[in-house]
């Protein structure tokens, strides 16, 4: 359902602006999804492909999409037919009523099949590409082999596909949640609301970006961001999360793969032959090379591409750097494969239209 539809004009990049034709859509079902999509207005109607934006744990659908820089624009900018959700219990579902989330099986198994299922009839039965950062692209690789017809490939940028591997801080927390399994601890599935941590950090930024910075988790590389994007980043796009979401990440990271001994999603994905693009970054944290690599390196896929850049987790997607590097990546590569986009002859959809 589309709430509502107008012509904006918006910065994509420092001195780069476009103007574009915004819709807000949500979902219908028993968990209701916000997604605001975005197309240029000159290409309103010959969009390329449908790329639909997962962001990460805690955040919302401004990772994507900041005042001072928007990766969402930018592949708008660029003839892309862009949707940028937020998922259950973050930015404007929860408003419309998306409680927080049960666990990450809530994302992969209803929320994301949801969302394409709602990208697909909105852009003409075309096929979707999923853009996930950091958690964001776990969910999609993870829900992705359920919609094989609907699905067109995945960038996943700054994913950890082993947890924590790569850095001894969050090898120390999972070691605490492992210990909490072992004794049969239960937890409560309370809220975890970081928006005021993003507030705390934006005071103390340049502490953080300090040799006494007692915790190397800061999320970006110092020097990475202009102080206002940063700001931006940090005011606006840390939302909320909850901490049964919190234990699965780290429980993955005790037992060395991604979804648990008893979950499929690994299997699934690796044998999953999709085209797939991943990024990491250098002097990424939260996601360091190491635990993102065993994704590409496990992929079956035949159409596979591993990039590194020297950036951290944030930098990735909104850093000074970003637009120069990651960026016109990803748009290269989507448009190498815009054809994939393309509804099969097999599908319902072309079946009727037949």
């Amino acid at each position: 359902m589309i709430l509502y539809k107008r012509v904006v004009e918006q910065k994509v990049d420092r001195h780069q602006w476009g103007t574009f034709v915004k819709e807000l859509l949500v979902t219908g079902g028993k968990v209701p999804l916000a997604m605001v999509r975005k197309r240029a207005t000159d290409k309103e109607h010959s969009t390329v492909a449908p790329v639909l934006l997962v962001h990460g744990f805690g955040q919302n659908r401004y990772a994507f999409h900041l005042p001072a820089r928007s990766f969402a624009n930018y592949l708008a900018s660029a003839g892309f037919d862009v949707f940028n959700v937020d998922l259950r219990g973050h930015g404007r579902s929860r408003h419309f009523g998306g409680r927080r989330a049960r666990g990450v099986d809530d994302y992969v198994e209803e929320d994301l099949p949801t969302a394409v299922h709602e990208v697909h009839q909105a852009s003409g039965h075309r096929k979707v590409f999923l853009v996930g950062h950091s958690l964001g692209g776990l969910v999609s690789y993870a829900a992705a082999p359920a919609m094989r017809d609907r699905v067109a490939g995945i960038v996943s940028i700054g994913s950890p596909y082993h947890f924590a591997r790569g850095s001894w801080s969050l090898k120390a927390i999972a070691m605490f949640f492992r210990m909490l399994e072992v004794g049969r601890v239960p937890t409560v599935n309370a809220p975890l609301i970081l928006r005021p941590v993003g507030e705390v950090m934006r005071k103390l930024r340049r502490f953080a970006e300090s040799p006494l910075y007692p915790v190397p988790l800061r999320g970006w590389h110092k020097g990475a961001l202009e102080p206002h994007v940063l700001d931006e980043h940090l005011r606006l796009a840390f939302d909320r999360a909850s901490l049964a979401e919190m234990r699965n990440m780290f429980e993955w990271a005790s037992k060395k793969r991604f979804g648990g001994e008893e979950a499929d999603y690994v299997e699934r994905f690796e044998r999953m032959d999709i085209p797939l693009l991943v990024i990491a970054g250098e002097n990424d944290d939260l996601a360091p090379p190491a635990s993102v690599r065993p994704g590409f390196a496990r992929s079956q896929s035949r159409d596979k591409t591993y990039r590194v850049y020297p950036l951290g987790h944030i930098d990735l997607l909104v850093g000074r750097d970003a637009p120069i590097t990651v960026w016109p990546l990803v748009r290269g590569w989507l448009l190498d494969r815009k054809g994939l986009a393309t509804p099969s002859t097999g599908s319902d959809e072309a079946r009727r239209a037949g």
